[in-house]
């Protein structure tokens, strides 16, 4: 379902992977921060980055994710819904719908996103002849701020080729296991911050990041070195969230994985 009209032409874009159906923390993309939906602060981040041209909140058909489409038309972004399981799949039907070339992939269980990272990494991008550059092929930057950015051909390729199940659910595995198919690079920070969790997947996530946004009130966009300075002040805030393990979901896929018919 295409809720905004756009025209033929290629544009850079980010796309908001989101739902509200979560085994670990049901409705996570809804919880409130602050009194507005922590999926809001994702899009307001978002809308920071320079060079971006339009914007895709890209959520399920099921009846219990219209509400995220809802969400993306109050805040005038493209709102998109597409295969509950095939993600891969999902962003590609949208990516040809909206001209998307190229994509850059942020999920709504990252609302700390830092734009001024994305941009960086966007600038890597367009000036250099790449498929996919990330900072997550190893991981340097703090759980949750992880920043995908590819083709829209080296997508039509993954959707193409890719076969197993975890491949299909989480987008971009196919480019990173297939290095021989596709020109990636990996962008890493001085220091190696990986060991931070600022994302949201469970209860303790969202305690963590209510507090980041209290401590920054009224500012509601701010850098990846703030919250290093908070946490410095603060060292004991990392506790409140530091028991989970990185990518527990992908984890959690290739343990059931399985090859699609």
């Amino acid at each position: 379902m295409l809720i905004l009209k756009v025209d033929k032409e290629k544009k850079i874009t980010v796309m908001i992977q989101a739902r509200t159906g979560s085994t670990r923390f049901p409705k996570k993309t809804l919880a409130k921060i602050n009194n507005k939906p922590m999926i809001w602060y994702v899009i307001n981040r978002v809308k920071m980055i320079k060079s971006v041209e339009q914007i895709a909140l890209i959520t399920t058909r099921k009846k219990s994710d219209k509400i995220l489409l809802k969400i993306a038309k109050e805040n005038n972004i493209i709102g998109f819904s597409g295969d509950v399981h095939d993600l891969l799949s999902r962003h590609y039907e949208c990516a040809l719908k909206i001209n998307a070339d190229p994509i850059i992939r942020i999920t709504s269980d990252c609302p700390l996103t830092d734009p001024k990272l994305v941009e960086k990494i966007l600038k890597f991008y367009l000036n250099n002849n790449y498929d996919y550059v990330s900072n997550v092929i190893k991981p340097s930057y703090p759980d949750g701020l992880d920043i995908e950015i590819f083709s829209l051909s080296a997508l039509k390729k993954a959707v193409k080729n890719a076969k197993l199940m975890s491949e299909r659910e989480h987008i971009t595995p196919y480019f990173i296991k297939n290095s021989n198919k596709f020109k990636l690079y990996n962008i890493e920070n001085k220091k190696n911050l990986s060991h931070l969790r600022w994302t949201v997947d469970q209860i303790e996530d969202i305690k963590f990041i209510r507090k980041i946004y209290s401590k920054m009130k009224p500012k509601t966009i701010f850098s990846m070195n703030d919250i290093l300075k908070i946490i410095c002040n603060e060292p004991k805030l990392q506790k409140i969230n530091q028991k989970y393990n990185r990518n527990e979901g992908y984890a959690k896929s290739l343990k059931n994985d399985r090859k699609i018919k």
